[in-house]
């Protein structure tokens, strides 16, 4: 599993920095980043050299893609898929992780890191950072692949807060399941449709009857959205705690 963490964290890594930076530079930073924690991790071997090599062509590979419209926004989304079930189907002969990262978590003071096993440690950090930023990346090209990526209104109207509210969301879904709570999780995922429903009944119906879009568009758009979300960190507990 350790190849697929260090896959995760340059993922994570490279959406979080994007902004502040060139899609180049942001790939470069995660592909060093996940070469930095591997060698951290112990991972020296030969066959560890051709995943860090793996690592950061994919990395550079998504970061550079990403940012396709509509037409190509299939393209990162098959690096992506491609990159994650291949480090699945390899996980097997990946080393287990070991170096000062082990000595680390050996001398934490907090009982949960302490007795956490050093592999899904280093995945759960890879997990975590990918639904902070990559997941709203995901989300984003899912909606341009599909055609749902329709303009939101402007003005009171708006759907606020989804660039927030999706990260949150993510990050409370993965904790609750990692602490066994998988029922809760359902519950958040309840409650955002509870709390969005009023807010998609004040767009206009299908006929056109005001401004702006469609309750149809808007619905599609929330939903779809939304499942992707939902699915990043279902997918990623499910890798997890694999």
């Amino acid at each position: 599993m350790s190849w697929l963490a260090l896959l995760l964290v340059g993922l994570g890594l490279t959406d979080l920095v994007r902004p502040a930076t060139t899609r180049l530079t942001a790939g470069c930073s995660g592909a060093a980043a996940a070469l930095l924690l591997g060698l951290l991790a112990g991972l020296t071997s030969w066959p560890d050299a051709l995943a860090y090599v793996a690592v950061a062509g994919v990395v550079l590979a998504w970061a550079l893609t990403s940012g396709a419209g509509r037409r190509r926004a299939w393209v990162p989304l098959a690096v992506l898929g491609g990159a994650v079930l291949l480090a699945v189907l390899t996980a097997a002969w990946a080393p287990a992780v070991d170096g000062p990262v082990t000595d680390w978590l050996e001398a934490s003071p907090w009982r949960w890191l302490s007795g956490a096993d050093p592999d899904v440690a280093l995945l759960t950090l890879g997990g975590v950072l990918v639904q902070l930023a990559t997941g709203n990346v995901v989300v984003r090209l899912v909606l341009a692949a599909t055609g749902s990526d329709q303009p939101q209104p402007a003005g009171p109207r708006a759907l606020k807060g989804g660039r927030l509210l999706g990260p949150m969301e993510r990050l409370v879904i993965l904790g609750l399941g990692l602490a066994g709570h998988v029922t809760a999780a359902s519950l958040v995922i309840a409650a955002k449709g509870l709390v969005r429903w009023p807010e998609l009944q004040s767009f206009r119906s299908a006929d056109g009857s005001s401004d702006g879009p469609s309750i149809d568009e808007v619905t599609e758009y929330f939903l779809v959205g939304s499942f992707v979300s939902w699915l990043v960190s279902l997918g990623t507990l499910a890798i997890v705690v694999a």
